[in-house]
């Protein structure tokens, strides 16, 4: 397979990451950020490949699964993650597994495109404060929304579309070299097992007492319609019934309790 990636999608799939990264999207863009899954929609659109890069960027997923980012600030970029390291897998025909420990990697290294992003703005507020006390509202409009916008897509931009259009065919002619068949086969097995480790944190998170049942409930509806072939969306809409249900209940029963 050739590992050619064209320009232009290497650029559209940047300019995707610098929308995300500077949270130009609206509210949802935090969900995006934290959400490789629909990074992988958007770069299996732009590279023809959905269907392949839907199931690693869903492998990529369940490392991420278990990861909370306190007050926005994440351990990695699981966005920056999933644009790199799916092209790299796509056209080096490597699996699911050797892709996720390419992804971990390159994720570390966005977290720090993203500190200095706010290094950025930070010296841009300074800026804000005088622009308030001038009462310059289009000065203010400036510092606030846009030159943090563009100064966040000049950080993710270039360095996203340097390490896909460059790092990633390189990358996949090393590990498909005959001198990387040992290093590739560690890689799946590294990536077996942040994919394990995902999983488990997420259990963890969620493993209270009172939250149980439902985990109980959810396996033996799994067995029991298991000959009917439900699919997971299916699965995902009864969940979010039994969610809503549950907050609901939950809400007025603290409404009487305060009552």
């Amino acid at each position: 397979m050739s590992y050619n990636i064209e320009i232009w999608q290497s650029l559209l799939i940047a300019i995707w990451v610098g929308l995300v990264m500077t949270r130009s999207l609206g509210t949802m863009t935090l969900n995006l950020r934290s959400s490789p899954l629909v990074t992988s929609l958007v770069v299996g659109i732009i590279l023809g490949e959905v269907g392949q890069a839907v199931m690693i960027g869903a492998a990529i997923q369940l490392v991420y699964m278990g990861v909370v980012g306190p007050g926005g600030v994440n351990a990695s970029e699981p966005a920056v993650a999933a644009a790199v390291a799916i092209p790299t897998a796509i056209y080096g025909g490597i699996s699911a597994e050797a892709a996720l420990a390419i992804a971990v990697p390159v994720g570390l290294a966005g977290t720090y495109l993203y500190q200095a992003r706010f290094f950025v703005n930070t010296i841009l507020m300074n800026r804000v404060d005088t622009a308030a006390e001038k009462m310059n509202d289009r000065m203010m409009t400036r510092y606030t929304i846009l030159f943090p916008f563009l100064g966040g897509m000049l950080l993710f931009v270039p360095t996203v579309f340097i390490a896909i259009q460059y790092g990633a065919p390189f990358i996949a002619d090393l590990l498909q070299s005959a001198t990387s068949k040992t290093l590739l086969h560690v890689l799946e097995v590294v990536g077996g097992g942040l994919a394990a480790v995902g999983i488990a944190a997420a259990v963890y998170i969620i493993a209270k007492p009172k939250y149980m049942p439902f985990f109980v409930i959810a396996y033996f509806l799994a067995v029991m319609l298991q000959e009917l072939q439900v699919n997971m969306t299916i699965y995902a809409l009864l969940g979010a019934l039994v969610a809503v249900v549950y907050v609901t209940i939950r809400k007025e029963a603290a409404d009487m309790a305060g009552s």
